[in-house]
């Protein structure tokens, strides 16, 4: 059997499990609390996780344990090191969501430039019926044609990100990991690659796409924010504390930020207490850019292929 441990995200029954189905019979839970994990995944030999953790206690006690697959792109639930100590295979699911996190940076952006929900909102609320003139704006909108925008981080999404700015007009450049050529093409446009100060200082809109690692733990801070155009805009579609959200809340609170997009924060779901909420001019969406319908279907899809795999002895997505 291969049981789901955290299937409510991915499938809250709008998509089937069948793919899975195809090579056990399946167990799927909506979430599964840490005192449950045990019980729910013992004697089982695969799981499939999403968010729920598998540290060395945990398998300490799930000796029929033989295969892990996380139901996203990063891993970081899982001890890797203590799964290989026991030959626990883990793989995980790498871009399955690129259109789709591409697609929620730009909304982010044309949300902060157009304020379409601002707008919509009033006119259902009948200002538009009572308005003196044809045409009315509450809050300044922005054209992105010809604004510069920077994005940290060039994989698959970065480059995505990067093509639709620049339909859209924009002159775009990028911090890839490594800087090793002036210039790229992507889908017949041109992006300049600039170290990150220089990236920060120059653009209009700043975006995100870097993993999160112990290098970009925090990148974001007072110390790179001080170095941006004032009035610069910042989206964050990559993780959450890739930002020191205190840091952006102040730069939002003075004015040095005049946007702020993103769809994750540092802790999910959200504390009370995060320092982002109530900012100004700052639009957060709950960690959805993956769930379109089209994309939690491949999503499904690729964990069972993972597991087709692992069955036939293959090192598809492997991570361990």
């Amino acid at each position: 059997m291969i049981v789901v441990l955290d299937g409510l995200a991915a499938n809250p029954g709008d998509i089937s499990w069948a793919p899975l189905e195809k090579y056990s019979a399946v167990k799927a839970y909506d979430v599964t609390h840490p005192e449950d994990l045990i019980a729910r995944a013992s004697g089982c030999e695969m799981v499939i996780t999403n968010k729920t953790p598998f540290d060395e206690k945990t398998l300490d006690q799930l000796p029929d344990l033989k295969y892990i697959g996380v139901l996203a792109t990063g891993y970081n639930v899982v001890d890797i090191d203590a799964c290989r100590k026991r030959g626990i295979a883990v793989t995980n699911v790498p871009e399955y969501g690129t259109y789709a996190t591409a697609q929620m940076t730009i909304a982010l952006l044309l949300e902060i430039a157009d304020r379409v929900g601002l707008h919509t909102e009033s006119v259902m609320n009948g200002e538009w019926v009572t308005a003196p003139q044809f045409s009315y704006f509450k809050a300044p909108l922005i054209e992105l044609a010809d604004k510069k925008i920077h994005i940290v981080g060039f994989g698959k999404i970065g480059r995505r990100v990067a093509a639709i700015a620049s339909a859209l007009g924009m002159k775009v450049s990028a911090t890839p990991h490594n800087l090793v050529s002036e210039e790229e093409t992507v889908e017949g446009y041109t992006v300049k690659m600039l170290p990150l100060e220089d990236g920060l200082a120059s653009a209009d809109v700043v975006t995100l796409h870097c993993p999160l690692t112990p290098e970009t733990n925090a990148l974001i801070n007072e110390e790179l924010l001080s170095l941006m155009k004032d009035g610069a805009i910042l989206l964050n579609c990559s993780r959450g504390p890739v930002i020191d959200e205190v840091a952006v809340r102040k730069a939002l609170d003075s004015g040095k930020l005049s946007g702020f997009g993103a769809d994750v924060v540092s802790v999910e779901p959200m504390k009370a207490d995060n320092p982002l909420l109530g900012a100004p001019n700052t639009f957060i969406t709950p960690h959805i850019a993956w769930a379109p319908v089209e994309t939690r279907i491949r999503l499904i899809q690729a964990a069972a292929d993972n597991i087709g795999a692992y069955l036939n002895g293959e090192r598809l997505n492997r991570v361990d």
